[in-house]
């Protein structure tokens, strides 16, 4: 390992110096930052011992300019200081740890140990920020083949306008895959986002269309409804299954006249922009409780994308890691970029109820937390999760319509996805079972797939 001591008692500096080469480090001494700077700026040091007390630099300001020459370094402030509120600022400033004076071998050997440690560790376990993604634009990453399939549609559906129908648990990214959708389709264009369980049903009305002056009370201006202000961009209407049964009515008649009109007007407005929902609830029930329109829904989804729960692509976990600490990194302006191994074992372990979205926090608060560049499981905070023995082992919910589709996609896996012995199995005809599949959009896993 690479050691740079900056240190203006030469003394010292020749032990520190005699002792860590003597444990086989390359070590590095400067008496003064200025040379301390340049000296890490061209030898890139792992870590760096800096002394608080220098001739030409006396306090923690000289921290910032030695992590951005060497932005992968741990730095270990010296002190002879007994305060521990400038230990405290001297890790907010990105101090790895700390040592008091007089210095003490073992406690040397201590931090150089866990540094060396850290840094055999992210070597060997680090998961890195997969290529030619762009860390400040969000994407669905991934190798699993229902993702690799997801791309392909989105590809496809970018060519055309037809309206979209995105279904997944909360939290696999339905926005973000609107998202994608709408960048790769019109960018130029708006993307409107509307979360319909999120407005009051008396205002989504005006929110959609918009209204014209003295059309309510209140109503003392005209307002552009966001269909309208959408121009020929997108109108993501998230939580579509929580919109009021009148209003389904009125979209329902939106999108089949391709027009609609502002509340309290007459002159019909052209719809331009493409429409596309998501829910995580299964509309079908929905249907049949009489809580959503059948002949809504076929309008809502002409075509379909539909987004796995992390809990069955965990082969994309590694990746899906790497990806996030880049991103969330770059966003809290810290460099941490590695997990230890166990962590991952410990998040393969996981039901994760919340998907990428409950990942990603609990990356960010870990990130968020330590002022090292490897996340260790000390780091990371589980008080929340539930044992794997609380959580229901092929069933996401406890929906009927989900422990169905659960049940056959298992003994459907357990017969190598031959449907004759499915369907006996499951004391239905062929034709049922394959209405059933299609119904729940099953696939074969990648191991049947390759059986075959």
């Amino acid at each position: 390992m690479r050691i740079l001591t900056i240190e203006d008692d030469k003394r010292l500096s020749r032990t520190l110096e005699s002792h860590l080469c003597r444990i086989g480090h390359e070590v590095k001494t400067a008496y003064l930052l200025r040379d301390g700077l340049e000296t890490a700026g061209t030898w890139q040091p792992d870590l760096i011992l800096l002394d608080f007390h220098l001739p030409d630099q006396n306090d923690l300001t000289s921290i910032k300019p030695l992590l951005e020459a060497v932005p992968h370094c741990h730095l270990v402030l010296i002190t002879g200081d007994p305060d521990n509120t400038l230990v405290m600022d001297a890790i907010h400033r990105g101090a790895h740890d700390y040592m008091r004076k007089p210095l003490d071998l073992d406690d040397i050997d201590r931090v150089v140990g866990q540094v060396s440690r850290q840094l055999e560790t992210a070597r060997k376990d680090a998961v890195k920020i997969p290529p030619g993604i762009e860390i400040d634009r969000h994407e669905i990453v991934g190798s699993h083949p229902d993702i690799v399939e997801l791309h392909k549609r989105i590809a496809l559906l970018s060519k055309s306008r037809v309206t979209v129908l995105i279904q997944g648990e909360s939290g696999t990214g339905k926005e973000l895959a609107a998202r994608i959708l709408h960048r790769e389709s019109c960018p130029e264009h708006p993307f409107i986002p509307i979360n319909c369980s999120a407005i009051v049903p008396t205002l989504l009305e005006s929110e959609l269309f918009g209204h014209e002056k003295g059309s309510y009370t209140g109503a003392y201006t005209r307002k552009i409804g966001k269909l309208e202000y959408a121009g020929e961009g997108t109108v993501f209407l998230d939580e579509i299954s929580d919109m009021p049964l009148d209003l389904q009515a009125k979209m329902l008649r939106v999108l089949q006249e391709g027009e609609f009109v502002r509340v309290g007007g007459l002159k019909p407005i052209p719809l331009r922009a493409r429409i596309v929902s998501a829910t995580n609830t299964d509309l079908k029930k929905r249907i049949g409780e009489g809580r959503f329109r059948k002949d809504l829904y076929f309008r809502l989804a002409i075509s379909h994308l539909q987004l796995p729960p992390l809990r069955e692509r965990q082969e994309d976990m590694p990746f899906l890691v790497g990806y996030l600490l880049a991103r969330i990194s770059h966003k809290l302006g810290h460099q941490v970029h590695a997990v230890e191994k166990e962590v991952l074992e410990k998040f393969n372990q996981h039901f994760w109820p919340g998907n990428i979205r409950e990942l990603e926090n609990i990356l960010t608060n870990g990130i968020a937390l330590t002022h090292r560049n490897l996340l260790t499981l000390e780091d990371l905070d589980f008080t929340h999760w539930k044992s794997p023995a609380s959580h229901p082992a092929s069933v996401s919910d406890f929906s009927l319509a989900c422990a169905e589709k659960n049940h056959i996609s298992l003994v459907l896996e357990n017969s190598r996805w031959n449907i004759l012995k499915t369907a006996k199995q499951l004391q239905i005809c062929p034709n049922t079972l394959r209405k059933k599949i299609s119904s729940y959009y099953l696939k074969p896993s990648r191991r049947e797939k390759d059986s075959h």
